[in-house]
């Protein structure tokens, strides 16, 4: 069976990505943080589909080096080496530039650009050592244009396209394929803050005219992490219904 760690799997694209993984016979490590509420009740759901056993949570602060060592030791003492590695985990930042703190920007960072590099280092090694592996970077459409109070967090995304590239450029001769997804609007609890006005507003925004929904990126990250995706790398692909063309 093949194993994938899938990080922030306890928000809406995350657990999307994780049930569209062990739907397909994966086993599923599930990283989060502060939710447990919402891993819970994505162990529920499994439990009641009879696939409960293909998945494991592991709580882990993607700001502490410590934990992410910690975790990282626990999972590659267990399974050695992984087949699919998909960094989802993000937090967003709403702020103007001029009163983002130091200690706010640092988060951002540390969660959305830092701690994929410290958990695709980890994972590496066993990829390399089987001349095979498909790692999935979950950036956003604000990484790719920019969105105006939400500098850190643009910023942070715009570092994991930049770290996709190159990364995919430095390993593809060892049989891994690295690439990127920008979602755009998604049906998340992460947009329920938003007015019947404001989905409107942006339905209007994009030429499909619809919201995307959590599945909408789960498929497009399993496809890349299929055998289907063996000879892409490096990309950089928008799930956003055309948003920012």
């Amino acid at each position: 069976m093949k194993t994938a760690l899938i990080t922030g799997v306890s928000g809406g694209i995350g657990k999307a990505i994780a049930q569209e993984f062990i739907d397909k016979g994966y086993f599923v490590i599930g990283q989060y943080n502060s939710n447990k509420e919402g891993v819970d009740e994505f162990a529920n759901e499994l439990k009641n589909q009879n696939k409960s056993q293909n998945f494991f949570a592991v709580k882990c602060d993607l700001t502490s080096t410590t934990e992410i060592t910690k975790m990282m030791d626990g999972i590659l003492n267990s399974f050695k080496s992984l087949s699919v590695l998909v960094n989802n985990a993000g937090v967003s930042l709403t702020k103007l530039i001029t009163e983002t703190t130091e200690n706010e920007w640092d988060k951002v960072f540390a969660v959305n650009l830092k701690s994929v590099y410290q958990i695709t280092n980890r994972v590496l090694k066993g990829m390399i050592d089987k001349k095979q592996g498909k790692i999935v970077n979950i950036s956003s459409m604000w990484g790719i244009s920019g969105s105006s109070m939400e500098v850190a967090y643009s910023a942070s995304k715009a570092g994991l396209i930049g770290y996709t590239k190159a990364l995919a450029k430095e390993v593809g001769l060892s049989g891994i394929n690295v690439n990127c997804v920008c979602p755009g609007v998604i049906d998340t609890k992460m947009n329920a803050h938003l007015s019947s006005a404001d989905i409107i507003e942006l339905k209007n925004q994009t030429p499909l005219n619809k919201i995307g929904k959590p599945t909408d990126v789960a498929k497009l990250v399993y496809f890349l992490s299929s055998d289907n995706a063996d000879f892409i790398t490096g990309q950089i692909i928008s799930c956003d219904g055309g948003f920012i063309l």
